[in-house]
């Protein structure tokens, strides 16, 4: 019995430590409204309704932008994904994503001159033009259900153009 509560009397002390020396697992996320420049971040987010520009910018996470709100990235290195649900517009060019960029039931776009590691996804966009121009795309092209549909031209794909995108 005596050994049964001295070894109970330890876990206390061994889950206090495990709490105070485990590593955080979250990596900062940095709001966006007006202009950031050339300077390394986590992850950025555009909150909703609102207007930010990324010049020179180096995302070690995502890029998030929200509803309503309009992204402005140029010469940006994202090592994920720039992903939008409802957005008003978003532009970027001469940039690199590690991941895909996905842009759904927004507004108007502009993609131009980007290398992307994964897919570029533009589904359900209603509102404004849509612009793919002169991408390298590592993965697939993929439009659906865009109006009006996509515009552009001269996209290096390494999967499949797909859907509105198929002759871009």
């Amino acid at each position: 019995m005596k050994r049964l509560l001295s070894t109970l009397s330890c876990v206390p002390v061994a889950l206090t430590a495990m709490v105070i020396l485990a590593p955080s697992a979250s990596a900062e996320e940095r709001q966006c409204r007006g202009a950031i420049g050339a300077v390394t971040l986590d992850n950025v987010h555009v909150p909703d309704g609102a207007t930010c520009t990324l010049n020179g910018t180096s995302l070690k996470g995502s890029l998030t932008i929200g509803r309503g709100a309009t992204l402005t990235a140029k010469s940006v290195k994202v090592i994920g994904n720039i992903q939008s649900e409802g957005h008003r517009l978003v532009r970027v060019y001469d940039s690199r994503v590690g991941g895909s960029i996905q842009l759904e039931q927004g507004g108007g776009l502009d993609v131009r001159r980007n290398v992307v590691n994964g897919d570029v996804q533009v589904f359900s966009n209603t509102r404004g033009t849509k612009t793919i121009t002169r991408n390298r795309i590592d993965g697939n092209l993929q439009c659906k259900a865009n109006n009006p549909a996509p515009v552009g031209g001269g996209n290096i794909v390494g999967g499949n153009k797909e859907d509105q995108c198929r002759l871009l």
